[in-house]
């Protein structure tokens, strides 16, 4: 997910797309892999910058391949637990793209079970750019529920970065 942080912080796609890649070369390196963090980082880019889901849905379709036209209710009877990129990505912006705000991105996501933490991370950063942020209430209590260095690392990068 480190590359998914590229999305956050550069000004162009180009330069979004070349973060995540150089980051997936270390902690992902295989094609698959790096496609993936670029896949989730570029969709981070076009919802923080303005993109509408269509928009979003048709550049990663156009750009990765991914099939993004089917629903979670047309991945859920055949999905199984798969910890390739090609088997949670695609879930994970389906379910941001089927969802109608942040909490429900994050339940679209982990419903498939599988590799919920991994499709929920995917989804949830996506639904927090487009949404500009998390809603309140479900960031107090993360927060709440971090350990004190944990939670003075991410209120260290939110400032740093101009992220909620």
């Amino acid at each position: 997910m480190l590359g998914a942080i590229a999305g956050d912080i550069f000004d162009t796609l180009e330069e979004t797309l070349a973060e995540a890649r150089r980051s997936a070369a270390v902690t992902h390196d295989h094609p698959e892999g790096i496609k993936g963090a670029q896949a989730t980082a570029a969709a981070i880019f076009l919802a923080r910058t303005g993109s509408t889901k269509e928009e979003i849905r048709r550049e990663i379709t156009d750009r990765f391949g991914y099939d993004l036209d089917r629903t979670i209710a047309d991945i859920r009877p055949h999905y199984s637990f798969d910890v390739t990129c090609q088997g949670s990505v695609p879930e994970a912006l389906t379910a941001f793209l089927g969802a109608d705000d942040f909490e429900h991105t994050i339940r679209l996501a982990i419903s498939l079970g599988g590799d919920a933490d991994t499709q929920g991370a995917i989804a949830g950063a996506v639904a927090e750019a487009f949404w500009d942020g998390i809603p309140e209430d479900i960031e107090t209590e993360v927060d709440r529920l971090l350990p004190s260095d944990m939670a003075e690392a991410v209120a260290t990068f939110r400032s740093r970065h101009r992220i909620r």
